[in-house]
């Protein structure tokens, strides 16, 4: 007994010695933590949360104290401890904010907030409209050689958020001298801007200012007299004859004036000016644009490889992709051709399924979509997409069919839990934008980063959606609305959908949509 206590002591120590010579040398796991879902008191919109580059944009109404803000909600990966702690206290995001997710290791976030706010300032028959530095606290007010600038009348000012802001003194409309610097404080939120108003006497009445030509149309710019008969003249490179804009066709903001021309030749020469009543500006010159359609948008060519359809042909080109890969996992392509067309059209269109892909009720909802862009891989049973192709024109409407069976919604993510039994909706949208790559879908709700039709890279957006059964094909015309007439896209987006939320895996089993025979307009 005596001899098996000594071997059992000895085997313990034994034991012990190597297990202090062992080193733990397996690394913590590297899980990248996400910031979700994001929400502060007295955002104009919702936040924008970029995962890739673990940034969040929140955008503030313009009566907002900016360097004093709330979060009232943050969801974060599970598990991930933030640093501060948001929801707690205000934060000053007049400048950018750089917070911490930890899980095992650190990964920081930065949070910068957005906030516009809308300052003006006229003076009767100034010449276009008033220059606002709101960095350096100054108005440029320029009026005609001829102005009495000891009695210029003030006929509108607002140098600060609407409703909070004090002026010290307190212009109103009326009489001003601003034959000097005119000096006035501007306060809101504890803060005092001291702005400075000048005018400026110009001899140039009316200026046209910018043409932006796309394909069949061109944004013509100008400025002049607030008070004058403001319009513009137009005429081919190669025609002497000026062509006048009517004047009921122009659009005015002050002494800004500008005119969408129509019906114009692609790849072809023009030339305009801005005119006010006697008065005429300078010429500019521009070239339209070219037209080009969709490739393979009448979705005609397809092949498969193995259970997987694809939307081209073997070996390429693959303007279009679908979910299949993803879909395939667990089951069969949910995005397959289809003999079944319009009236008067042949070929084949495209059928959109939405499906329960899984065996012994183990698997997820499967949304059938079809996409400008390419499926990139799969992540577990989630996909990475690349969003977008290269496009540099712009268009002005999307048409196309579309024949749509809605189904009860019978699969619905947390968020959209209060969808549950309601008809489920397809979705069809284009986008012109700026991205300088592929834009990155991922639908891994770890890791999630989807398409945002309020992103600062979308320049043009249009949509349709429908949550009722058609019984048969109907026509669609998408309008395409611009932020702006200048910026030159580098990609379009188009997707359509059987299941409007089929990204968040809501939707309903049975739901289908068949399209067909997409194309574009150029002109208005």
């Amino acid at each position: 007994m005596l001899r098996f206590n000594h071997l059992w002591v000895f085997t313990l120590s034994l034991i012990f010695l190597l297990s202090s010579c062992i080193k733990n040398d397996l690394p913590y796991p590297r899980i990248p933590q996400a910031i979700r879902e994001i929400a502060c008191i007295g955002e104009e919109s919702p936040a924008i949360i970029d995962s890739v580059n673990s940034t969040v944009t929140l955008r503030l109404l313009e009566t907002t104290d900016i360097r004093n803000v709330r979060f009232a909600s943050i969801l974060t990966s599970p598990d991930a401890q933030c640093r501060p702690n948001l929801l707690e206290g205000s934060y000053d995001l007049s400048h950018p904010l750089v917070v911490t997710l930890s899980l095992y290791q650190d990964y920081p976030w930065i949070i910068k907030a957005e906030q516009t706010i809308e300052r003006y300032l006229t003076v009767e028959g100034q010449i276009g409209t008033s220059t606002i530095d709101d960095v350096a606290h100054r108005v440029i007010v320029k009026v005609p050689e001829s102005a009495n600038l000891t009695k210029l009348q003030l006929t509108s000012i607002k140098l600060g958020p609407e409703g909070i802001t004090t002026m010290v003194p307190d212009l109103q409309p009326g009489e001003i001298n601003l034959s000097e610097p005119f000096t006035i404080d501007v306060s809101y939120h504890g803060q005092t801007e001291v702005w400075t108003i000048f005018a400026e006497r110009t001899e140039q009445l009316v200026t046209t200012v910018a043409a932006d030509a796309w394909s069949e149309v061109a944004w013509i710019y100008g400025s002049g007299p607030a008070d004058g008969a403001n319009t513009f003249e137009w005429r081919l490179e190669t025609d002497p004859t000026w062509n006048v804009v009517p004047e009921a066709d122009i659009v005015k903001e002050d002494g800004n004036f500008h005119v969408c021309l129509k019906n114009l030749t692609p790849l072809t020469d023009y030339r305009v000016r801005a005119v006010s009543g006697e008065e005429v500006g300078n010429e500019l010159t521009f070239t339209t644009q070219a037209t080009e359609q969709l490739p393979d948008a009448d979705f005609n060519l397809w092949h498969k490889q193995g259970n997987i359809w694809y939307p081209y042909p073997e070996g390429g080109p693959d303007f279009w992709d679908t979910g299949n890969k993803g879909a395939s996992t667990l089951g069969e392509s949910n995005v397959v051709p289809s003999d079944y067309v319009p009236a008067g059209l042949s070929g084949q269109s495209a059928k959109l399924q939405t499906l329960f892909v899984g065996v012994f009720g183990i698997g997820k909802l499967a949304a059938g979509s079809i996409y400008t862009g390419r499926f990139d891989k799969i992540d577990g049973t989630n996909g990475i997409l690349d969003f977008g192709r290269p496009w540099e024109l712009r268009p002005t409407r999307l048409k196309g069919y579309f024949d749509y069976t809605t189904a009860p919604i019978n699969y619905a993510s947390t968020e959209y839990a209060y969808l549950k039994d309601r008809p489920d909706s397809c979705h069809i949208y284009i986008a012109l934008t700026d991205w300088s790559a592929p834009y990155q879908i991922r639908t891994n709700p770890k890791n999630r980063q989807l398409f945002d039709p309020n992103s600062a890279e979308v320049i043009g957006y249009g949509e349709l959606i429908c949550g009722e059964t058609t019984g048969g094909y109907r026509e669609f015309t998408i309008d395409i609305s611009y932020r702006s007439t200048s910026r030159r896209p580098r990609y379009i987006q188009i997707t359509a959908a059987a299941s409007k939320y089929g990204d968040f895996f809501t939707g309903g089993t049975g739901a289908v949509l068949y399209v067909d025979d997409f194309s574009l307009d150029y002109g208005y």
